[in-house]
């Protein structure tokens, strides 16, 4: 994100809102961020811990958002919502869930 100087509250009340309005329509599951002060490590099979990432694997910046919507037309609606008010390009990742968890985890599924 490139956020002109001064905006940076305004970014946030703005991104904050469209998550509010997700959460209103009833199509939040969740957001955040990856925590940059925490390194990452790999874990092997034999539970054996590396420092670092993939190393093929670009730097991640910024958040996430994941909304549980009915179509892509509408995945593309809210992200151009989102990059709206982060003033930024989104890009948008259809997230597959495993169908047995289906339902399970969550306070909508209460």
């Amino acid at each position: 994100m490139a956020v002109p100087d001064g905006e940076l509250e305004a970014v946030g009340r703005d991104a904050q809102a469209v998550i509010e309005a997700a959460k209103a329509e009833g199509v939040y599951v969740f957001a955040g961020g990856v925590d940059e002060a925490v390194p990452p490590v790999l874990v092997s099979a034999d539970g054996a811990v590396a420092m670092g990432g993939y190393p093929w694997a670009p730097t991640l910046d910024g958040g996430f958002t994941v909304l549980e919507l009915p179509s892509r037309d509408e995945a593309v609606a809210w992200a151009a919502r989102i990059a709206r008010a982060c003033r930024c390009e989104q890009e948008l990742r259809v997230f597959g869930t495993e169908p047995r968890s289906q339902g399970q985890g969550t306070d909508r599924d209460s």
